[in-house]
């Protein structure tokens, strides 16, 4: 019947993540479809992810965080032999990573373009790192996606919603809440997920 392998949705308002961040899970579903002739039930899934929007990778470098060495550039000899020190190499200290420049004529002009390639490199290594962890947050809140792992089952044959987290069952509102009428379970997440923590902190006092 085809339909879609992956959505990709932004949602925008106050508060989202902390009213959505429940639905992440897989979602089972329950149904005859259409082109089932002798009325067996289908079960199928879904896994759901909701992440919240990580700010853009900012790169701040700290003159204290630098150590510069100076060194001979490297050239084919004869009358271009360099007799000055214009070669720099940059390292920067908290990560490790190092940048030689001797390109450029000067040491100063040398200088600018390895701290350039520098924010270059240190901008890409927190993109990685910031995937990375997107990437296993992701892993995380969808867990296997095997139907075991389920949070949900939207059963049409009984027209019945069953959250399996709290043992929530509504019936007779699964049209309003595939229409996205959720508030209900919302609330009940949010009010059991406040419950288990007040116990936690307590259990721990």
């Amino acid at each position: 019947m085809g339909g879609y392998k992956e959505v990709v949705v932004s949602i925008k308002g106050q508060g989202a993540y902390s009213r959505l961040k429940f639905e992440g899970g897989a979602h089972r579903v329950q149904r005859v479809p259409s082109t089932e002739s002798s009325g067996r039930i289908h079960t199928s899934a879904a896994t759901v992810a909701v992440m919240p929007e990580v700010k853009p990778v900012e790169v701040d470098i700290r003159a204290d965080d630098l150590q510069w060495d100076t060194f001979r550039a490297s050239s084919a000899g004869g009358q271009h032999m360099q007799k000055n020190e214009t070669a720099v190499r940059v390292t920067h200290k908290p990560t490790g990573v190092v940048v030689a420049c001797q390109d450029e004529r000067s040491k100063a002009q040398n200088r600018e373009k390895a701290l350039r390639l520098l924010g270059a490199r240190l901008f890409e290594r927190q993109q990685e790192q910031q995937h990375a962890v997107r990437a296993r947050t992701r892993r995380l809140k969808v867990g296997s996606g095997d139907r075991s792992d389920k949070i949900r089952t939207y059963n049409f044959a009984q027209n019945r919603v069953t959250d399996h987290r709290i043992g929530l069952s509504l019936t007779n509102r699964l049209d309003d809440i595939l229409d996205g009428d959720i508030e209900e379970i919302l609330t009940a997440l949010r009010e059991a997920d406040e419950v288990d923590r007040l116990t936690r902190i307590e259990e721990a006092a």
